[in-house]
């Protein structure tokens, strides 16, 4: 397995689990909508993918996003998409995922990497905190829909 940041060559791949990374928080299937939303996030470099990837196969993939914190005046990451081809799970493709982002993190220079999961995802709640990662307790989350 080889880990590496994504680039156009690798739209296919990519979009095909960003597909399945969104029917698996139940969104209908839209590979071409996938592939539209990745290709533009490469082109205009807006996020930072990474992917696993065996001799034939994409294996998994985690999308960064820019931040920044005002309080502390420095960059900081959203780890916003985290997935792992079913075929490919527990043989540490997640895990090392994380890893890249963090190591990511560190060499730009940011003050935290965070990320959300859905209450029920239990497997991923594990991986994250296994490797670090705490749950915030000292703040709640608010979001305003815009669109629908």
């Amino acid at each position: 397995m080889i880990i590496f940041q994504a680039t156009m060559e690798d739209l296919d791949g990519v979009a095909n689990l960003f597909n399945l990374y969104r029917t698996f928080y139940q969104q209908e299937s839209d590979l071409e909508g996938a592939k539209n939303y990745i290709k533009e996030r490469i082109n205009k470099e807006e996020s930072v993918i990474f992917v696993v990837k065996d001799e034939q196969n994409y294996l998994g993939f985690t999308q960064l996003y820019p931040t920044f914190s005002s309080i502390s005046m420095k960059r900081a990451w959203i780890l916003n998409d985290l997935y792992v081809d079913e075929q490919a799970r527990k043989q540490g493709v997640g895990e090392l995922l994380i890893h890249k982002a963090k190591e990511y993190a560190i060499e730009t220079g940011a003050k935290s990497l965070s990320l959300s999961t859905a209450p029920d995802n239990h497997t991923a709640q594990r991986l994250y905190e296994k490797n670090g990662y705490e749950k915030d307790i000292s703040f709640y989350h608010y979001e305003l829909g815009l669109v629908e």
